[in-house]
């Protein structure tokens, strides 16, 4: 099963913060504000994912790490997202691990990622993330 895209303030943000989706993630995916932390970026850029917002996913992407072959399958189920830490390691550095699930093709999969991200000029870009481990179940 496919999951539709949400449009902003319809539903509560798939990021699990309990806000809805224009009062969280929503108002850094248009463009009105942007993250101040490691963290919203994050989960605003797993929200772009249920969402299927490729521009959104590519502009936050450090451009020395982005990858123009992005893509994301329309077919993907995204079920939830944990955050487990975010570590400041100084005012421009910071990592965030998380586990997303979600399901593709029937099978339930989970991505469990510790990611980097830098801030440049004010603005926080996703760096890479490395692989915690065996994720699918």
């Amino acid at each position: 099963m496919t999951m539709a895209p949400r449009a902003p303030g319809a539903n509560t943000c798939p990021c699990g913060s309990g806000k809805t989706l224009a009062a969280c993630c929503g108002r850094f995916i248009s463009g009105g504000e942007l993250p101040a932390t490691a963290e919203q970026l994050m989960r605003s850029r797993y929200t772009a994912y249920v969402l299927g917002d490729r521009a959104y996913l590519a502009q936050t992407w450090h451009p020395d790490h982005f990858d123009p072959a992005l893509s994301i399958e329309p077919d993907t189920q995204w079920l939830g997202l944990d955050v487990k830490r975010h570590v400041q390691q100084d005012v421009d550095h910071a990592t965030v691990e998380f586990v997303a699930r979600y399901r593709l093709g029937g099978r339930g999969h989970r991505l469990h990622e510790l990611s980097r991200f830098v801030r440049e000029g004010g603005r926080w870009l996703y760096l890479d993330g490395v692989d915690q481990g065996k994720s699918d179940r």
